[in-house]
């Protein structure tokens, strides 16, 4: 499995797209928030010949789901994320005033992801891995054979996700952490929603919060 990553918004979100040989790809997090961000990653997939056909978010959070709409028009794809950021998608237009910046509206995700789920494409699967406290819905996504961890919000390099926010929770944020990804061998790379990548060993021996 191959994999991709654009920088876009404001929030600066890492949006990712990974595909494998058979050109199948899933879009994680698309947080493109106009028209030349949309384009930046429509000409990457139509360059790579790459075939959407699915839509994912680590969260609901206004800043992670801004593409979303475009990308489930522009490609004709259903869109999956976690039922626990239900909330937040209904009001991402509200939250993402208080930072003054313009969304638009979300429609409800097309299909849950849940604990245990798998999300397939191409030859390649996804665990779905549930891991609240930086939101309810907060998910991340591994693939062992690639090993690799796309996080979202929930873990990044030297720091973890800020639970100050509405159903955040610091208590279970850092034990979710503990008991789902630190299990995962030394060498899985983590792909955080914003910043630079890191492994899992790395956080293990290094991350203060840990």
């Amino acid at each position: 499995m191959q994999h991709h990553s654009f920088t876009f918004n404001p929030i600066q979100v890492n949006t990712f797209i990974l595909w494998d040989e058979t050109r199948e790809c899933i879009i994680v997090d698309a947080a493109c928030s106009n028209p030349r961000e949309f384009e930046k990653l429509d000409h990457f997939i139509r360059s790579n010949g790459l075939k959407p056909v699915k839509l994912i978010n680590t969260h609901g959070h206004f800043d992670h789901i801004m593409g979303v709409e475009t990308c489930r028009e522009r490609y004709g794809i259903k869109w999956e994320a976690h039922p626990g950021d239900a909330f937040w998608v209904e009001n991402a237009r509200q939250q993402g005033a208080l930072f003054g910046i313009p969304v638009q509206p979300v429609r409800k995700a097309d299909a849950e992801l849940n604990e245990g789920d798998r999300v397939t494409f191409g030859n390649s699967e996804l665990q779905v891995i549930h891991v609240p406290g930086h939101s309810q819905g907060s998910v991340c996504f591994h693939n062992e054979a690639s090993k690799i961890l796309i996080a979202g919000d929930v873990l990044f390099r030297g720091s973890i996700g800020r639970t100050d926010l509405p159903g955040g929770d610091y208590e279970t944020l850092i034990s979710g952490i503990q008991s789902k990804l630190l299990v995962l061998p030394d060498d899985v790379t983590v792909f955080s929603g914003h910043g630079p990548s890191s492994t899992i060993g790395e956080e293990r021996r290094g991350n203060p919060f840990l």
